[in-house]
């Protein structure tokens, strides 16, 4: 097996001599490459953004930005990374070298002050400026940067903002930045980058990492990684590590043995089914929403309110219901949406519905050595979905409490109704009495008032420093009659 090597801005280096569990982030700036910084280790703040060349989807590839702080750099043996001191063209001896068209208009339109957090929007900004389906509305007002098809939150050259929903900014404002963002054209033809995306991404690198008695392992199947498994149930399975790289970096965990899931093929296909969605558990939640496109109306109100779009780059289906919070934001769609888990080990599969999965505080039916191959939806979907995140910010933060439902509703009546819930109990849970209150009756006033009271009393919610037992059971409640109002609203229109 080849030695671990990563391509950095063009050029090739040996991972050699970092331990299994070092960052991307620290090896980069063990190399100079101080563009990259730290702000919060956990994944939040965008600092210490990196570009990854990976499978794309209008595209051979497409360049997707991840953080470097959570990313153990082992995860990119054989792979492609850009940092913000990639992108400038170095000049003529003796002359500056020629800005990127993102830096460009990031230091024009004044978006920079400190600058400790800029290279992470950069990096970030690029990721959007490479978008392939990125396009100009031709008819915006370039007054008010608004035009059909464009709002708030996206420019009229198509830059969706959330691309930045993981990036902070302590001192300069936001302003300077949107303006930048909303001001970058599109990539030349002479752009190395742009013609990058015309080529097929590195291939997934079967690696076998080992130093100081710690192992990076990544094997080429799901049979060779399932074996693997049996053989070390002490192993840490990882696929984007958006969840593991914060136990790395804020809790000092170490493991012996990390198994890397991410780039298995029979792990990252999505089948669409007659009855039923398959979808792969190491797609990322980014490669799901766009290549389900709002198939699944629930899973499309979902994914912009999942932490940012820098950890949608990584994180994964699998991922989040492996962990077995309590509050991860996937497991309250999917429990509304009836779906079930494919659990996967060396002696073969067996389907558990996720209602059945969840058996305690981050435990599980799933067994040693047993991993989550996939996650069925069965279909059709119900009509009527909504997914209500509460927390303290828009985006990017965790749930004091989530509420997803999936109500199918005929003639005015509630035929069928299936609530799930996040941060109001040990595990995820349906809320089966509330669904009961509805189901056969008339979606009226009077009986979603009624219910409203029942889902009020679901699970058993506790005080902590993100919400009051109290405030968790009024937003249950006010839950359920903010659907109600949004879905009168809308028969009424």
């Amino acid at each position: 097996m080849a030695a671990a090597r990563i391509t950095v801005n063009g050029r090739e280096t040996p991972i050699s001599p970092a331990a299994p569990h070092t960052t991307t982030l620290d090896f980069l700036r063990e190399r100079g490459l101080t563009g990259t910084k730290e702000g919060c280790a956990e994944g939040e703040c965008g600092a210490c953004a990196v570009l990854v060349a990976r499978p794309g989807v209008n595209k051979p590839t497409d360049w997707v930005a991840v953080n470097a702080c959570l990313v153990p750099v082992a995860a990119l043996d054989g792979q492609e990374v850009v940092t913000s001191e990639g992108f400038a063209t170095p000049g003529e001896p003796g002359t500056p070298p020629t800005l990127h068209p993102v830096q460009q208009e990031m230091a024009v339109r004044g978006g920079s002050q400190c600058g400790y957090c800029t290279p992470g929007f950069i990096c970030s900004m690029a990721a959007e400026y490479y978008r392939p389906d990125r396009c100009a509305h031709t008819d915006a007002d370039s007054d008010s940067g608004t035009a059909d098809g464009a709002d708030a939150e996206h420019g009229p050259n198509g830059f969706d903002l959330h691309a930045l929903s993981g990036n902070l900014c302590r001192c300069t404002g936001y302003r300077p930045i949107r303006d930048a963002a909303f001001a970058v054209g599109t990539p030349t033809d002479e752009d190395p980058l742009a013609r990058r995306r015309e080529q097929s991404p590195p291939a997934p690198a079967a690696t076998a990492y080992t130093r100081d008695d710690s192992a990076f392992l990544r094997r080429s199947t799901l049979a060779e990684t399932l074996r693997l498994l049996r053989e070390r149930p002490d192993a840490v399975v990882v696929a984007g590590s958006t969840d593991w790289g914060v136990e790395v970096n804020i809790r000092s965990r170490r493991a012996r043995c990390v198994v890397a899931v991410d780039r298995l093929p029979e792990l990252r296909e999505l089948h669409m089914a007659s009855d039923h969605i398959e979808i792969g558990a190491a797609l990322t939640l980014t490669e799901i929403e766009r290549r389900l496109d709002g198939e699944v109306p629930l899973l499309a109100e979902l994914f912009p309110q999942f932490a940012s779009r820098l950890i949608r780059n990584g994180a994964t289906l699998g991922g989040n219901l492996g962990t077995g919070s309590p509050i991860g934001d996937s497991a309250p769609a999917l429990l509304a949406l009836e779906a079930s888990v494919v659990l996967a080990d060396a002696d073969g599969e067996r389907e558990v519905p996720l209602r059945d999965y969840f058996t305690g505080y981050r435990q599980s039916v799933r067994r040693p050595g047993e991993l989550i191959r996939a996650v069925r939806i069965p279909l059709p979907t119900a009509p009527v979905a909504a997914f209500h995140k509460i927390a303290k910010r828009r985006f990017d933060d965790i749930s004091s409490v989530a509420v997803a439902f999936a109500l199918d509703i005929e003639d005015g009546i509630v035929r069928t109704a299936r609530i799930g819930l996040g941060g109001v109990a040990a595990t995820p849970v349906r809320a089966l009495a509330t669904e009961a209150a509805l189901e056969g009756r008339p979606w009226a006033a009077q009986t979603v008032e009624a219910a409203a009271l029942v889902l009020r009393t679901e699970g058993t919610p506790m005080d902590d420093h993100r919400a009051s037992a109290g405030y968790r059971c009024a937003m249950l409640g006010q839950s359920l009659l903010k659907l109600h109002a949004h879905t009168t609203e809308a028969v009424s229109s």
